[in-house]
């Protein structure tokens, strides 16, 4: 049961990981970059996602086609104000976004910052395991499992580590690829 709950709560780390890595600009267009850009609609803060129909007609382009009119100034500055640098353009109820060739110096900071995600991820790991060698360590102190038992546990926690520290770190690596293409 320690396991399962432990394999459960690393995989649910590294989806939130590769989401994040999804929302990371790589010079190419992409519905993920969106992703994280909140819309202030109805009184509050939504996704993009839900103000309008996201798609990439061209390598270097997104449209988002707005259903409500009135959502089309809020969404421009929502995507203006972001991280990402992004230029839109409003044609009618269409925003078009043009994605800039990235600099030689910003791939290297998008880079740094996958690496920082990466890092945070690993961290989490080291949390969960944490926690699950401190349940089996309760388990033998109070004699549910035996010393013998919590040994072969806390060594199957370890791998189990283990496995998810190589993919996120293979997953790092195909991204900062992906961002240094040119």
């Amino acid at each position: 049961m320690i396991l399962e709950n432990l394999r459960k709560k690393m995989s649910t780390c590294f989806e939130s990981l590769l989401k994040d890595f999804g929302g990371l600009r790589t010079g190419r267009a992409s519905v993920t970059i969106l992703d994280n850009i909140l819309v202030e609609a109805y009184g509050k803060k939504v996704p993009i996602q839900q103000v309008g129909t996201v798609s990439v007609p061209e390598v270097r382009m997104l449209t988002i086609q707005v259903w409500d009119s009135s959502l089309i100034k809020p969404a421009e500055i929502a995507i203006r104000n972001s991280q990402f640098g992004l230029s839109p353009v409003v044609d009618g109820q269409l925003i078009r976004i043009s994605i800039p060739e990235l600099s030689e110096e910003r791939r290297k900071e998008i880079c740094k910052l996958a690496g920082k995600y990466a890092e945070q991820t690993r961290i989490s790991l080291r949390n969960i395991r944490k926690e699950a060698m401190d349940e089996v360590k309760r388990q033998e102190k109070s004699k549910e499992i035996s010393e013998d038992q919590q040994k072969k546990i806390s060594d199957d926690i370890q791998k189990v580590t283990d496995e998810f520290v190589k993919k996120i770190d293979a997953s790092l690596s195909v991204k900062e690829k992906e961002i240094m293409k040119v």
